[in-house]
Formats: structure tokens, C-alpha cells, sequence
């Protein structure tokens, strides 16, 4: 297969890599996973899985880049390869090449995400070095919220404390930015001028987008702040944080907060939302209505930083599938004119709204890794 044209766009977590191929015209081609890296790992690519030891990121690379070899995909065939990085900071607000230069702000980033923003650049240097030829860029999870003004982004701690990193970013960033561009293509009509987003996995956060830009965020310094979350706590007094420092040491919060909280502490043991929605037992039942009743208070925040509301949409697994949940949010909601159809609702929408409604509902399919392969590409076009 000819593949001079195509991009190919790298995902990295903490113990995984997602990757997928994109054509000229942007569709995407092939997809697949390294999984479970440094333990029992797993590669997929296409339809087909398998075990595969990978004891880090840069082996996982190399075994993703040896099976797209053996589907004909060698790198010097691609035109661009492009990354999904986590954190920007306060100066990687838009997509970019990735110089040296670029690479080392990355590196500076790493203490504000340091779950994810080593194996971003782990996955990056080592396609370098097996490459070296092929143009590699990066999109970033906070540069959509760049445009918040400062009175969202600045805590109300000493100004010394700013000029460490000490401030709000938010997250999910690529998520959002792909929804403003897809909306009006699902729609049919042009983008709502104030628009609330709910991006719900996992991750869980909601974004306030007026005008097409975001001027709130739930998310805050890290990925743990806001929406209850599938083992993240969010928000919570940073008295109570420090009690649980002073209990367990500051090692054994983190775990607490950012993988034994949210859903999964609340239910007891259960995170995956269609789990939950299964289980009719009460500590489920109340995971869920926590989920439910937080997005509706934060929502009601992000309403009045916007001045009002004229659409929402809803993108992500659980925003994308969970039928209860989006009914429980939107019913939460009905005091600002939302007025559903459990119908449309029930068939996954698109649009979820009855004709009474003063506020449009959609669902927009989540599609960060197009976003990141037409950033590459709207970069090489102006080169």
C-alpha cells in the first residue's frame, strides 16, 4: 500500500501506546494499542491481538513500528508522524514541530504531568532515533484552554507561587477543540456561541466554550480537579488532602486521590460507568447519582461563567454511550430550558433535544487523534 501521504498519530499513557494511520483525505486507515507495558503487555493492531513482552515505551514503540513494517507501513513511507502530549505549560499553547528546542520545553513540563508527559516524550525521542528523517509534531491537552482569562486560571495563593507552574491548565484540551470543529457538521448549523461541553470517561471534565473558545474548565493544575471521575477523587479541601498526607504520607495519597478515589472508592470497587450501571446495588446506585449530581453543580458554574447557555454537547465513552447518565445530567439541567427527548436519547441521538427545548443537545463523537493528525497537517501545509 502507498502511504506517503499518511500520518500516523501516537498516543501515549502511562502503560500504554495508542497509535492509528490517517490518509490524505484524513481517514483514518488502521488503529491499535500496546497495552499493559512493563507487565503483562499485549499488542494490537487492526483486528488482530497478541501477548508481547514490552518493558517500556520505547520497546512498545519499536514493536508497534515492527508490525506496521510487516502491514507494508515503513516510517520513511510516512508523511508526518504527530504526538498527543499532555501538558504544554504556559508557553506550548498550539501544535508545533518538534525541534530540540520544543522537545526540551516538553521536558521542562514533565513536573506539571509527570504520568504522562515522560512517555509522550519517550515515544518521541525514540521515534527520532529510529527515524530521524521523518517530521514528527505535537498537539497538547492544555493549549485549548489557553484562551481562559487570567481570573480562571489564577489560584488566589502568593504570586511566588505563579511563577512555579502553580495555576489552572485544564485538560482534555484535543477533545474539545475536535468537538467545536464537529459540531456544526453534525448540527448543520454554525457553532453555538455559548456552548457546554461535557467530555465524560474515565477522565471526566466539562468546559464552558463561548464564541468557539474556551473561557473555563473543570480541570485545573492536573487531570484530578473537578467531576468525580472513574478512580480520581476531584475536587476536594486541600485541608482534607493534607490530613491524608499527615496520615499517610504523601506517597500513599497520590494513590489514594488519583487511583483508588472517584467511582471506584465510592462504589467499592467498581470504576467502569456500564459496570456500575449494571449492578443494582446501593453503593453503585450512589457512584452513579454522585457522578450525575457534581457534572450538574459544576455545570451550573461554567452556565454563569459563560452568561447563559445556548447548546450542550456530549462526547466521550460514558458521555457517548451512557444513556442513564446523560438523562440524569440533562434532567439536572431542565432549569435552564433543556428538554429531552428519551427517545433520541435512547438511540445514541445525535441530537438528544425535543423541538420545546431552548437548548440544543448533541452527542459528538470524540475523534482527539484526527484532531492531532490535522494539526500536523494544517503545519506542513504552511511550511
Amino acid at each position: 500500500m502507498g502511504n506517503a501521504g499518511h500520518i500516523l498519530v501516537f498516543n501515549a499513557g502511562s502503560s500504554s501506546i495508542k497509535f492509528a494511520l490517517f490518509d490524505e483525505t484524513m481517514s483514518e486507515t488502521l488503529s491499535g494499542m500496546a497495552d499493559a507495558i512493563g507487565g503483562a503487555s499485549r499488542l494490537k493492531v487492526g483486528d488482530t491481538s497478541r501477548d508481547l513482552p514490552m518493558i517500556d515505551h520505547r520497546a512498545a514503540l519499536t514493536a508497534i513500528l515492527a508490525a506496521l513494517e510487516q502491514e507494508g507501513i515503513h516510517p520513511s513511507d510516512l508523511r508526518a508522524a504527530a504526538h498527543r502530549v499532555v501538558h504544554g505549560g504556559r508557553k506550548l499553547t498550539a501544535p508545533v514541530r518538534l525541534t530540540k528546542e520544543a522537545r526540551d520545553e516538553i521536558a521542562a513540563c514533565s513536573p506539571l504531568a509527570p504520568l504522562h508527559n515522560p512517555h509522550n516524550l519517550s515515544a518521541i525521542e525514540t521515534l527520532a532515533e529510529i527515524a530521524p528523517d521523518l517530521p514528527q509534531f505535537a498537539s497538547f491537552d492544555t493549549s485549548f484552554h489557553a484562551t481562559n482569562p487570567e481570573v480562571a486560571t489564577r489560584y488566589a495563593i502568593p504570586k511566588m507561587m505563579e511563577t512555579k507552574g502553580i495555576r489552572r491548565y485544564g485538560f482534555h484540551g484535543l477533545s474539545y477543540a475536535s468537538l467545536v470543529r464537529r459540531l456544526p457538521e453534525i448540527s448543520g448549523a454554525k457553532l453555538p456561541s455559548r456552548l457546554l461541553a461535557f467530555h465524560l470517561g474515565n477522565g471526566a471534565s466539562l468546559c464552558a466554550i463561548k464564541n468557539g473558545q474556551s473561557v473555563a474548565t473543570t480541570m485545573g493544575y492536573s487531570p484530578l480537579d473537578g467531576l468525580t471521575m472513574g478512580t480520581r477523587s476531584g475536587g476536594i479541601d486541600a485541608n482534607a488532602v493534607l490530613r491524608l498526607v499527615e496520615d499517610n504520607g504523601l506517597e500513599r495519597t497520590k494513590a489514594i486521590l488519583n487511583h483508588e478515589s472517584g467511582l471506584l472508592g465510592l462504589s467499592g470497587g467498581k470504576s467502569d460507568m456500564r459496570n456500575l450501571m449494571l449492578d443494582h446495588s446501593a453503593d453503585s446506585a450512589f457512584a452513579v447519582e454522585h457522578f450525575c449530581y457534581w457534572s450538574v453543580r459544576h455545570a451550573g458554574s461554567l452556565i454563569a461563567a459563560m452568561g447563559g447557555v445556548d447548546a450542550i454537547a456530549f462526547t466521550g465513552g460514558i458521555g457517548e454511550n451512557a444513556v442513564g447518565v446523560r438523562t440524569g445530567i440533562l434532567r439536572g439541567l431542565e432549569w435552564v430550558g433543556v428538554r429531552l427527548n428519551p427517545d433520541f436519547n435512547h438511540r445514541a441521538g445525535p441530537r438528544l433535544h425535543c423541538d420545546s427545548s431552548q437548548v440544543d443537545v448533541w452527542i459528538v463523537p470524540a475523534e482527539e487523534e484526527r484532531m492531532i493528525a490535522l494539526d500536523a497537517a494544517s503545519l506542513l501545509e504552511a511550511a
